[in-house]
């Protein structure tokens, strides 16, 4: 089930590139925390698929509360005068190489098992 994730997002993608829609420079801060939050949800939905635990209902409900709460706190800092969204940015990067690492120790594994019993 983890091509729902992957699925997913390369629907949104599509939709958001091929609607041609242009934003306002002065959301660029909060879209770009929301889509690396989104990012987040998706790989992290992938490892899920790999291990086995993928629920399509936690994925979504992941993604959506992820992305409003990254650009969420990505504007309470502006407010505040703080760099809130770096916070979130050093988390969710931290969390994406690590989902990413498992995900390929998980593949590589499986891979070497393959060439075991071959």
């Amino acid at each position: 089930m983890g091509w729902f994730a992957l699925l997913a997002g390369a629907l949104g993608f599509g939709l958001v590139y091929l609607s041609g829609a242009e934003f306002p420079a002065k959301y660029a801060q909060y879209l770009s925390l929301a889509a690396l939050a989104g990012l987040d949800s998706l790989i992290g939905g992938v490892r899920a698929g790999t291990e086995g635990k993928f629920k399509s209902d936690v994925f979504v409900s992941g993604f959506l509360t992820n992305t409003l709460l990254a650009a969420f706190l990505a504007y309470l800092g502006d407010v505040m005068g703080q760099p809130l969204g770096l916070a979130a940015v050093v988390a969710l990067g931290g969390r994406i190489f690590v989902n990413l690492s498992i995900i390929r120790r998980h593949w590589m594994e499986g891979r070497q098992e393959q060439h075991r019993q071959s």
